[in-house]
C-alpha cells in the first residue's frame, strides 16, 4: 500500500477510547467530553478484526493511544491478541504513564516493544513513574 507520494504505509494507529485520566488544557475541551455509550464504542474484537485486516495490505506496525489507553481494563489482552497476527513486527503505545508502572511487565509479557509516554507535567509523581517503569 501506497500513499499519494509512493511512500509505503506500514503503520496503523488505533485510538482505543476518547476517556483520559488527566485534564491537559491542550487536548481536553473546557466543556469537556461528550460521554459516549458503551455500544458506540469498538470493543476489542472489533479492533482486532481492524488490525488483523489491515495486516492483510500490508501493515506491520502498529500503535495503540486514546485518550489514555492504560484506563481500559484488558488492554494487555488486545496487545497479546495483536502480537499473535504473524504479519505484525511492531506494538507500540502512546501513554501518559499515570497507570504505567502497575501495568509495564503484563504489557511487556503481551507483546508491547515500545512506550511513547506523553510527559504532560514535570511534577515529581510524572517523573517518579518514569524512573521506576522498565518495559
Amino acid at each position: 500500500m501506497l500513499d499519494k507520494h509512493g511512500r509505503k504505509i506500514n503503520y496503523l494507529r488505533v485510538s482505543v477510547t476518547d476517556r483520559c485520566n488527566l485534564r491537559c488544557i491542550y487536548c481536553m475541551p473546557s466543556r469537556g467530553v461528550e460521554k459516549k455509550e458503551h455500544e458506540d464504542i469498538m470493543r476489542y474484537e472489533e479492533i482486532f478484526n481492524v488490525v488483523k485486516s489491515a495486516a492483510t495490505i500490508g501493515i506491520n506496525k502498529v500503535r495503540f493511544t486514546g485518550g489514555e489507553p492504560l484506563i481500559l481494563k484488558d488492554m494487555d489482552k488486545l496487545i497479546y491478541y495483536t502480537s499473535k497476527i504473524s504479519s505484525i513486527q511492531d506494538i507500540a503505545m502512546t501513554t501518559n504513564a499515570m497507570l504505567l508502572q502497575d501495568r509495564a511487565e503484563d504489557l511487556k509479557k503481551a507483546g508491547l516493544k515500545r512506550v511513547n509516554i506523553s510527559l504532560d507535567s514535570l511534577k515529581g509523581t510524572n517523573l517518579r513513574i518514569l524512573q521506576e517503569v522498565e518495559i
